[in-house]
């Protein structure tokens, strides 16, 4: 078989979820043999098979790029990306001449619309929002103007049909239309959506979740986990994943979290439980959940984030709409069931009191609810604990979903 070479587009490789997705996919490619690499505008790693894209186009992006969104002042705070500014990304990728371009994440001003139609070679696109197929939103939250035309764009605050919302969507549209492009999706629900999309509506979709090493995300001795955390050995540990300004984000749904943590505190679990929260600092004036909260800060490498998730009893990802909701995943892994709301990208990765607990959407009373169910019986746990990790095992093993890209790889570049 002809090696296949691979080239990884994303806006940066390993300092969010989704830059985190694409720099597995790369170290699981090349530990099934093939040549991957990866093109980024930021760089947090000191892997060598990541090239940073250093012109000065690149590094003005991000100010240079948000600049029409001036004209907007009532927007509201959700991310929403023009990708108007030009880039000297087209030659860069010449320079590596890959048999595929695959494309992650490319916003904050890295990867120009019109750049696509300049590849001239077969694109894969991962998806890990709704951007590529909106007019610049990166989660449409109630709006489904994407699946005709954009315009009128409710996250703007714009009445008017011919806004930066429509604009956007044109130039996609019509750079678009020739592309040699297949979507992958890593869950059923974004792929759906994508599907239903005026702009990739006549695209092959594939599912593949996003991939895990198994053999750093696994369970770890929670006594252990928990005394290098410094955290009670005593007390139930509810896990919340956070990053700064995701209590304010309403799309990860704290404000769904905290009437819950209330609600638990008033029904007898005031003194068997505390809240744990990663990815944050403390902040100046914590909100009152209930519960004692324990701020962890932030962490970039996997072996601590497992043993993060192995420290908790339970971790709550009580989000509107994710892609996929890699929280959720990685918390299986190390056999920490995992308490959501059954909507959107996280209905792939839990299954309902399997491996945790799916509350109905957007119900507080039901995500206090499952809390309550996942931890409150000792028996019942232990069974959750197994399914999560045998759930990982067969769906999410980093191996399994390289091997599922190489099989698409080897399937376009032979056409």
């Amino acid at each position: 078989m002809t090696k296949i070479t691979v080239l990884h587009l994303s806006t940066s490789d390993i300092d969010n979820g989704g830059a985190r997705a694409a720099y597995r996919l790369n170290k699981g490619l090349q530990s099934i043999g093939v040549d991957s690499q990866m093109l980024v505008r930021a760089k947090f790693s000191v892997d060598k098979t990541v090239i940073a894209e250093k012109s000065l186009l690149t590094k003005a992006g991000p100010q240079l790029s948000n600049l029409p969104l001036k004209l907007y002042p009532k927007r509201n705070s959700g991310m929403f990306s023009p990708q108007l500014i030009p880039d000297a990304i087209a030659p860069n990728v010449a320079r590596f001449n890959p048999d595929i371009i695959h494309l992650h994440w490319i916003c904050n001003g890295f990867v120009n619309i019109e750049t696509l139609a300049k590849f001239n070679k077969p694109i894969v696109w991962t998806l890990h929002d709704m951007w590529p197929f909106t007019g610049g939103c990166h989660y449409a939250e109630d709006c489904k103007r994407y699946t005709e035309f954009c315009g009128s764009c409710p996250q703007l605050y714009s009445n008017r049909n011919w806004d930066l919302s429509r604009w956007v969507w044109q130039r996609k549209a019509k750079a678009w239309q020739k592309l040699n492009l297949t979507i992958v999706s890593p869950s059923y629900w974004l792929a759906e959506c994508s599907k239903s999309s005026f702009l990739f509506k006549e695209r092959l979709v594939k599912v593949i979740p996003h991939g895990l090493n198994l053999e750093i995300y696994k369970p770890l001795d929670r006594y252990l986990a928990r005394e290098v955390l410094n955290l009670p050995q005593d007390k139930k540990l509810v896990l919340f994943g956070a990053s700064p300004g995701t209590t304010g984000n309403s799309r990860k749904g704290y404000q769904f979290l905290q009437p819950a943590l209330q609600n638990l505190s008033k029904s007898g679990w005031q003194e068997k439980l505390e809240l744990v929260i990663f990815g944050a600092s403390k902040p100046e004036n914590p909100a009152d959940v209930g519960f004692k909260a324990n701020y962890l800060g932030s962490f970039q490498d996997d072996t601590s984030l497992a043993l993060v998730y192995s420290a908790a009893d339970v971790v709550v990802v009580p989000s509107v709409q994710e892609a996929f909701g890699q929280i959720a995943s990685e918390a299986l892994a190390c056999g920490t069931p995992v308490v959501a709301f059954a909507a959107t990208g996280l209905c792939d990765i839990v299954d309902h009191q399997q491996n945790g607990y799916l509350a109905k959407p957007f119900e507080v009373e039901d995500l206090a609810r499952g809390i309550a169910w996942v931890i409150e019986d000792n028996s019942r746990y232990q069974n959750l604990r197994l399914c999560a990790r045998e759930k990982a095992k067969r769906e999410f093993d980093l191996k399994l979903q390289a091997h599922r890209h190489l099989s698409l790889y080897t399937s376009l570049a032979n056409k």
